[in-house]
C-alpha cells in the first residue's frame, strides 16, 4: 500500500491545507497517511523547518511549501493505482 507522510507543525496553515487535501484524495484513493509534527523531534525540526509543508509519497520527498493540489492528485492516483 503507498505510504503518505505530511511533515508540518501545529499553527501551519499551509500543513493544514495540505492534510486537508490529503485526506480529501484519501477519500478517493486507499493510502496509508502519516503526520509527523516537526517541533516534537528535533532532527525533523532542524531538516523541515524552512520548507513545510513536505508531503512525501512512499519515502520520497515530492512537494513542499506551495504546491499544485492537481499535482499532488496526479501523483497519488498514479502510485496507488499501479
Amino acid at each position: 500500500m503507498t505510504e503518505v507522510v505530511l511533515y508540518g507543525r501545529p499553527g501551519c496553515h499551509l500543513c493544514d491545507d495540505a492534510r486537508d487535501l490529503l485526506l480529501a484524495i484519501r477519500e478517493e484513493h486507499a493510502f496509508a497517511f502519516a503526520e509527523h509534527d516537526i517541533e516534537a523531534d528535533d532532527d525533523l525540526f532542524r531538516r523541515y523547518l524552512e520548507r513545510i509543508p513536505v508531503i512525501a509519497i512512499d519515502g520520497e520527498e515530492r512537494f513542499e511549501l506551495d504546491f499544485d493540489p492537481k499535482a499532488v492528485r496526479a501523483a497519488l492516483a498514479a502510485k496507488v493505482h499501479r
